[in-house]
Parts: structure tokens; sequence; C-alpha cells
């Protein structure tokens, strides 16, 4: 089996997170890549361990070579995913899951082509702003209605994605999203060795044949 990663988007609030985070815990086959970024550490935070924290002009050299299977600046800091990382988890043969947005998700499909992409919804808009607005965060109107045009933004996107689970019960949202992850892993093409198999099937089915003729 051929390990491939996978990529979660949403919209802010969708639950993608929460479901990213399960998926980690309750699945020894999935590993994670370690991101960089040009913020300074949190306390608490390693080195290598949470992030590769780097210098801007260290990321900057990194994005010219072009290292970075996505990258992305948020909030006059930048992040992103190196190459050699998911490439590292990879050849572990664990699947690397990713939990970024619509625009990373198209820059690290174009790096990772065998990627599986998964788009996660809320049930309603109405369910979308209660969890927004539940979070406790102290968004005011402006920043919730910030988050509501970059959803309606994101789901234009949905095009893009191999497949949609609706989060309308998290539990369930998990189960999906890891039924995806054990289909994907039977496609034909993520077989290397499936040719080999069914030549010798049928050498061995022509052997029985001969010996009922």
């Amino acid at each position: 089996m051929i390990a491939f990663p996978i990529v979660l988007s949403a919209p802010s609030g969708a639950g993608k997170t929460t479901i990213y985070k399960r998926l980690m815990a309750e699945r020894a086959d999935v590993g994670y890549s370690v991101s960089c970024t040009t913020r300074p550490p949190r306390p608490g935070e390693v080195d290598g361990v949470d992030y590769h924290f780097l210098s801007l002009d260290e990321f900057d050299r990194r994005r010219v070579a072009g290292e970075f299977a996505e990258n992305a600046q948020v909030h006059d800091r930048a992040y992103g995913t190196l190459r050699s990382e998911v490439q590292k988890v990879l050849a572990t043969g664990q699947h690397v899951m990713m939990d970024i947005d619509v625009q990373g998700a198209a820059q690290f499909f174009r790096a990772f082509p065998q990627s599986v992409l998964i788009f996660i919804i809320p049930p309603s808009v109405d369910v979308l702003v209660a969890r927004l607005t539940r979070r406790g965060s102290g968004e005011d109107r402006d920043e919730l209605l910030t988050r509501l045009r970059s959803a309606q933004k994101e789901l234009h996107e949905i095009g893009r994605y191999h497949y949609v689970v609706e989060n309308d019960d998290l539990d369930h949202a998990v189960a999906r999203v890891s039924a995806i992850i054990d289909a994907e892993m039977t496609r034909r093409e993520r077989a290397p060795k499936l040719d080999e198999q069914v030549a010798g099937l049928i050498a061995r089915l022509e052997q029985e044949i001969t010996n009922y003729v």
C-alpha cells in the first residue's frame, strides 16, 4: 500500500480542526508533518516538534528555492509546509494529514497530486454562526462578518475537492472521513504490486482450468 496525503479544508467553524485532531489520535497510520513559521515560539513549544521556527530571511530563501508544498501569510507571519517533511512521513508508510485552507490545499495538490482532498461543511448557516459565536473568542460583528464572507468564498472552491463531508455530528463526521481514508487505500492505482499479483492469480487459474479440461 502506498501512503498518501489527506487534506482537510473547511470554513472557520465547520469543525475541521477537531476532526483532524480526532483522526490523528485514533489512527496509527496517520502522521503529522511539522510546519514552518516565522512567528516566535510560544511558551512550551519546541522547535522541530511543534513548528520549525524560521527567520523571515530563511523562510523567503526556502520559498524562492521551491521547498514549500504550500505557504501563506497570516497576520504578518509566514507559515508553510516543507515538501521534505511530507515526504519524510510518507516514507514511514503513514498517510500525512493536513489541516489547511482552500488556497493552501490548491498549492499542496499541485505539489502532491496523489493527495485526497476532503471538504468539511456545516449542516447549515445557523449552525455555523452558532459555532462561531459560542467560541468565546470575543469576536465582534466585523470579525464575524469577515469569517462568514470567507466561508462563502471558500464554498465556491468545493469543486476542487474529491469528497465532501457534512459535520452534522462530530462522531459521524470523523467516521466518514476515516472511511474515506480506508476506501482510498484500496484504490487500484495505490497498489504498486497489484498487476503482478493479478497476473499470478490468472496464471494459477489457467493451471487449474487445464487440470479440468
